[in-house]
């Protein structure tokens, strides 16, 4: 799917990851994700923050921050009219100790060495300066320069020099599996033409079922689709 360039695009593209709809496949995590994020926004400081969006041609999440916000500077090496400076997240054109927040979601599966990535978030961020990272452990390959799939373990290892650093899975297993059903249909359905029908009668279904039976997964997240990450410099 190519990129959005207008703003008006980039906006409903970033609608739809904040609020996205039933009929969007991803809906079960990218509704947990939003929930991560808002409940954890007390870990940032009451007064005005500057904040760093690595990989921020969409920045879904920036509104949520609202009042907070003094600075907002977005890095992506895809320009698009939201993004500030055009760099890569191995090597962020910042000094250091700049940033208060820094925000960093579904980009390191695209990045060569995101141990390089997070060794730059720390080094951008003030001394008890907060991210908010997240990252796939189970998704189809949707470009051929993508890398990575993560695991709790594997993402606290390579943000092992924050002080501290919580990995919150995006839905348990349920979860996980209702979403990889939807992932798989929507990507592999033959003839293509039957992918809108699915989405507006299979997707919205399947979400629902994930959503109702969550419950009985309790927090087994052993085939979780994706991971949020809070850390603390």
């Amino acid at each position: 799917m190519p990129s959005p360039t207008t703003l008006e695009q980039i906006r409903r593209e970033s609608e739809k990851r904040l609020h996205p709809s039933l009929r969007n496949p991803n809906w079960l995590i990218l509704r947990r994700r939003r929930q991560i994020l808002e409940g954890g926004l007390t870990r940032l400081p009451q007064e005005k923050i500057t904040v760093l969006d690595v990989g921020g041609r969409l920045q879904p999440y920036r509104a949520l921050l609202g009042a907070w916000v003094a600075n907002y500077i977005a890095i992506d090496p895809i320009v698009t009219p939201l993004v500030n400076v055009a760099a890569n997240g191995e090597a962020i054109p910042f000094r250091d100790e700049q940033f208060d927040f820094a925000i960093c979601t579904q980009v390191l599966e695209y990045c060569a060495e995101p141990r390089e990535v997070a060794l730059e978030i720390w080094r951008v961020l003030r001394r008890g300066g907060v991210a908010f990272i997240s990252a796939p452990s189970i998704f189809v390959r949707d470009h051929d320069d993508e890398y990575w799939r993560f695991l709790p373990a594997g993402l606290r290892h390579v943000l092992r020099d924050f002080e501290e650093v919580e990995v919150v899975a995006e839905g348990n297993s349920i979860t996980g599996f209702f979403r990889t059903i939807n992932v798989f249909l929507v990507s592999f359905v033959k003839p293509r033409f039957l992918v809108p029908i699915m989405q507006w009668s299979v997707v919205p279904i399947l979400n629902l079922a994930g959503y109702v039976l969550e419950g009985l997964g309790g927090n087994n997240d052993l085939f979780s689709a994706n991971y949020s990450v809070w850390v603390r410099k």
